[in-house]
Parts: C-alpha cells; sequence; structure tokens
C-alpha cells in the first residue's frame, strides 16, 4: 500500500467504525472502483490499534471507573452500577467472541461480496430508521438490565457480517430496548472496546507469525490517522446525535446500498 492509500483507508476506518453506515461497505469500495489492492493484516492491525486507543482515551473515566468496581466486585462483592456494567459488557461481549471463532471461514468465503454488503447496507438502515421513529428512547443505561446488555450483545455478534455496522445494529437494539439515543451509542461504544481488542490481538498474533516482513512506519501511520478520525468522530458525533438522531445516517446508508447494487449490476 502507499502511504496516500494508507492515510485515506485509515480515514475512513477511523470514520466509519463509531458511525452507524458500516465500515466494511465502505473499505470496499476503493478496491472495487479504485483497483487498490486487498489492505493487508498489518493494516488491520494498526487500525484496530488505533480505533482501540480513541474509544478508550475518549472514555477513559468511564472505562477506569468500571475496571475499580469490577475488581472491587471480586474481591469485596461490590455492587455498584459500574461493576454491574462491567460484568454486564463482559458477558455482552461472549456472543460476538463465539460467533467470530466458529464463523470466520464461512462469513470469509461467503459474506464478504459486495451484494450481500448492498444487501445488509440497505436492510439494516432500514431498520435503524424504523427503530429511531418508532422506538420509545425514555431509559437510561442503568435500566438496560442484563438480559437488555445480552440481547445488544447478541445483536453485535450479528454485526460480523459485512455491511451490517457493529455500532449501527447495536444502537438499533438498544433504542428498541428503549434507551436514548445518547444512551444507545454511548453503551455500544462502550461494548465495542473488549471487541475491538479481541480482533486486533488475534489479528496481532497472525501479522508476528507471517512470513513477510512487516512496514512499522505504516503501522504507525495508520494507527495514528484511524486515532484522530475515530476520537474525532466519537467526540462529534455524540454532540450532535440528539439534534439531528439517527435519519441522516439511514438516508446515507440507503443511497450507499443503492449505488452499491447500481455498480453490480
Amino acid at each position: 500500500m502507499s502511504t496516500i492509500e494508507t492515510i485515506i483507508l485509515a480515514l475512513i476506518q477511523g470514520l466509519t467504525e463509531f458511525l452507524p453506515i458500516s465500515s466494511s461497505a465502505h473499505l470496499i469500495l476503493p478496491s472495487q472502483l479504485l483497483g487498490w489492492s486487498d489492505q493487508g493484516l498489518a493494516f488491520d492491525v494498526a487500525v484496530h490499534v488505533g480505533t482501540l486507543l480513541a474509544v478508550m482515551i475518549y472514555f477513559r473515566q468511564e472505562v477506569a471507573n468500571m475496571f475499580v468496581a469490577w475488581t472491587d466486585s471480586i474481591v469485596h462483592k461490590n455492587r455498584s452500577f459500574d461493576a454491574k456494567l462491567a460484568w454486564w459488557i463482559i458477558f455482552a461481549t461472549i456472543p460476538a467472541g463465539l460467533f467470530g471463532l466458529f464463523g470466520k471461514d464461512f462469513i470469509e468465503q461467503h459474506l464478504r461480496s459486495a451484494a450481500i454488503i448492498a444487501l445488509t447496507t440497505i436492510v439494516f438502515g432500514l431498520l435503524l430508521g424504523l427503530v429511531d421513529i418508532k422506538g420509545k428512547q425514555n431509559k437510561n443505561i442503568e435500566q438496560l438490565g442484563f438480559k437488555g446488555a445480552m440481547m445488544v450483545g447478541l445483536a453485535q455478534a450479528v454485526a460480523l457480517i459485512p455491511g451490517t455496522s457493529r455500532s449501527g445494529i447495536t444502537m438499533t437494539m438498544g433504542m428498541m430496548l428503549g434507551l436514548t439515543r445518547d444512551a444507545a451509542a454511548r453503551f455500544s461504544f462502550l461494548l465495542s472496546i473488549p471487541a475491538i481488542a479481541m480482533a486486533g490481538t488475534y489479528l496481532t498474533v497472525k501479522l508476528v507469525f507471517a512470513a513477510h516482513a512487516v512496514d512499522w512506519s505504516a503501522i504507525a501511520l495508520g494507527a495514528s490517522v484511524a486515532f484522530v478520525s475515530a476520537y474525532t468522530c466519537i467526540h462529534y458525533f455524540l454532540i450532535l446525535l440528539d439534534k439531528v438522531g439517527m435519519m441522516p445516517f439511514v438516508v446515507y446508508r440507503l443511497l450507499l446500498g443503492a449505488f452499491l447494487v447500481w455498480f453490480i449490476i
């Protein structure tokens, strides 16, 4: 990959990782439209590191509170909300981990086509729009409960299908369960931390044992661009969410899906 390709793809990944518009739908476009080669394992590691750092630093206070409370819940049986939230996130991550472990090969072989991505981009975009209009949106994260957290976790597992959008489907499920837009987004972002960490760890192990040489400067560049774009995206998305709602992203998904269908045909 050239330097410009690294910058553009890392920028796309950082921006689309946390917006409900599907990063996979966007990353397929440069390769299909411009003939760019696959970004490769090193790039995947870089953007995972960058986006993970972005969400952890942005929510550093929440992460620190959860870690302390979670540790205290083991040692002193602490039952504060932060401890419960930490346990919810841990258990809600399990479905995606299992789905990724046992379904990865099938997904790679059968569900990464442009047609599948176009379909899931449109279908889950319509679902997001329906929930945004019809959902009650009157609960905060504390009212989600363990069962609700697990349902969001199951939705996150479905997001392994390209085009679905991890953030999109988890926010959709959160709002279906009555969460406000802001609460659904914040829980989605917190839930992304172990998911991105697991994927990044898996890819890093593969990279370490890869036979080819690693371009560490490209990894550093990709991670830096992904970090800045992801952090900026999270910040402004949360500011604008209650003002603009989800409909701009729904419309964007429908247009993107239609473009992908047109491109395939």
